[in-house]
């Protein structure tokens, strides 16, 4: 009865989070249209996306960062980004331009120091964003008091202008101007010029549809897995009283979502108790020392080894299920005697077709953006049902 009363929870808040984006994104789709068109502008210029936020909404500036340097789709161009979090205000007065995008994070409520930064930016000419504030190019309140949903359309949000960006690329022309170095990057340039302006309803549509597809995909989970999301609750809170952690990892946006559990467990919302976790993709000198000395696929596990208890948790995120250096992790972990469980997508790869992990937890699609997302609801209520499992509630 227990798992039942928690895979109710977890359908329930699963589904809260659709009624959220039906009101938000048909509301903001036409001004984040018009302002993903300015950032296309703005990197033909020479500027660079300057990321930042505190606390677990670093890792969102991880994240639009590693999605607008390393594009998931293929044929798409690099952009330059960077997550400035680890000292964001003395490295933006630093290094920004006026032709620079500059986009801030915070909680619901907003966090008054990532604030007067992006103010201090836009006075200097760069296009900024605050999420959540009042004051910026493109400034909008939180989608939801509830700092897990406000995070998680906010994550939407910046995926969407990251894919759309490209439609600009791809429709800008700039006849007769010679692009010099700019040809390298974005050969389309030159031709018959465009009007953006007929782009943007276009864009605002395709956001839309983003959103309605992360709908779809929510409630999908929401009959599927809403019983092993409870299960994985208990299972966890289980090891969590025997004195264990979780251990967290995962690549790229993965890593990202494996740092933002793990500081939700430890830096949690008010109302949840922390609990014992570590990421150990936030850890980027171990990493490249791993990778460059003996390589990637066994970064995570060299880290794991001196870590792991039995009584730990293994959480590997991977959207493909089948990162060999989450999956080296993983076998490890079994060895051990540690709890395993995966974040994944498609119908679970490697991982599930070669049962490494006790608990999967599926998103069934096969768009990185749209998988990342769902996945963020699912650990983010897998968060609040471990916290009401310690309570020994449901």
């Amino acid at each position: 009865m227990r798992v039942g009363r928690l895979a109710e929870r977890a359908r329930e808040r699963l589904l809260q989070r659709n009624e959220v984006s039906r009101q938000f994104f048909p509301r903001e789709a036409r001004r984040l249209a018009e302002a993903c068109r300015q950032m296309a502008e703005r990197f033909l210029e020479g500027g660079r996306l300057l990321a930042f936020g505190r606390g677990p909404y670093a890792t969102d500036a991880q994240h639009v960062s590693v999605e607008f340097i390393h594009p998931v789709i293929v044929g798409k161009r690099a952009l330059p980004a960077l997550d400035l979090s680890i000292a964001f205000g003395p490295w933006v007065e630093a290094i920004v331009r006026p032709a620079d995008i500059v986009m801030g994070f915070g909680p619901p409520e907003g966090d008054p120091e990532v604030l007067a930064v992006v103010a201090a930016a836009r006075r200097r000419g760069a296009q900024t964003f605050a999420l959540p504030g009042e004051e910026a190019d493109y400034a909008v309140g939180a989608p939801s008091h509830d700092p897990f949903i406000h995070q998680e359309m906010v994550e939407v949000l910046y995926h969407t202008l990251w894919e759309t960006v490209h439609v600009f690329f791809e429709h800008r022309r700039l006849p007769g101007h010679d692009v010099g170095e700019m040809a390298v990057l974005y050969p389309f340039l030159g031709g018959e010029q465009v009007d953006l302006g007929r782009v943007v309803p276009e864009v605002a549509a395709s956001i839309v549809a983003k959103a309605q597809e992360d709908e779809r995909l929510r409630a999908e989970v929401a009959r599927s897995e809403a019983e092993a999301v409870a299960e994985t609750a208990l299972a966890v809170a289980d090891r969590l009283r025997r004195g264990g952690k979780l251990i967290c990892f995962g690549n790229g946006g993965s890593a990202t979502d494996a740092n933002d559990l793990a500081i939700d467990c430890v830096l949690p919302p008010a109302g949840l108790r922390p609990v014992q976790a570590v990421s150990l993709s936030l850890e980027p000198a171990n990493l490249t020392a791993i990778a460059n000395d003996v390589g990637v696929e066994v970064m995570f596990l060299r880290q794991l080894i001196p870590h792991a208890r039995p009584e730990d948790v293994a959480v590997g995120i991977s959207t493909s299920g089948s990162s060999k250096n989450v999956i080296v992790a993983l076998e490890e972990a079994r060895k051990r005697g540690m709890l395993t469980v995966g974040l994944l997508g498609y119908d679970g790869g490697e991982i599930v077709r070669r049962g490494l992990v006790d608990l999967p937890l599926v998103v069934p699609c096969d768009y990185i953006p749209r998988i990342q997302e769902v996945q963020a609801s699912i650990y983010h209520v897998l968060r609040e049902l471990i916290d009401e499992a310690l309570n020994g509630e449901g």
